[in-house]
Formats: C-alpha cells, structure tokens, sequence
C-alpha cells in the first residue's frame, strides 16, 4: 500500500543516490581523464571474470596423465 504523495523510490545502488553516484563519476574523470576510464574499466572486467573463473574450481591446467603415456611408463623396465 503506497501513500499518496509518497516519493518514488529511484533505483538506488549500494545505498548511493543518482547524484553521489554523478559526483564519484566527475571525481573519477577529474583523476585519470576521460582516455583512461575505459582501460580502467576493461581492466577492471577481465579481474573481475578471471577470479570468478578461479573461485569456480575449474582448472585451466589439467595435469592427469593421459592414457597412452600411462601404458608406456609402465612398459619401461
């Protein structure tokens, strides 16, 4: 049940309204320029994905040996 009147609620990230997030963005232009943000982002990103990767449990390296080498340490005397 809404009251009339009542403020509309605008999507809120992290407990940040739209203007602290606009401040913290001119903030972020002032430091590093407009050229670098989209490295700083990308950069950011691909962190973000390799440990999501990581935590995953997935293995890049598979170190099980594989079949045919098995069967010819074994026929080494």
């Amino acid at each position: 049940m809404t009251r009339r009147g009542a403020p509309v609620k605008l999507f809120r990230m992290f407990g940040l309204g739209a203007s602290e997030l606009l401040i913290i963005l001119a903030i972020a232009v002032l430091l590093f320029g407009g050229r670098r943000l989209p490295e700083i982002g990308s950069g950011l990103g691909r962190a973000i994905r390799g440990f999501k990767e990581g935590v995953s449990g997935k293995d890049a390296i598979d170190v099980t040996p594989k079949k045919d080498e098995a069967t010819t340490e074994a026929k080494k005397p």
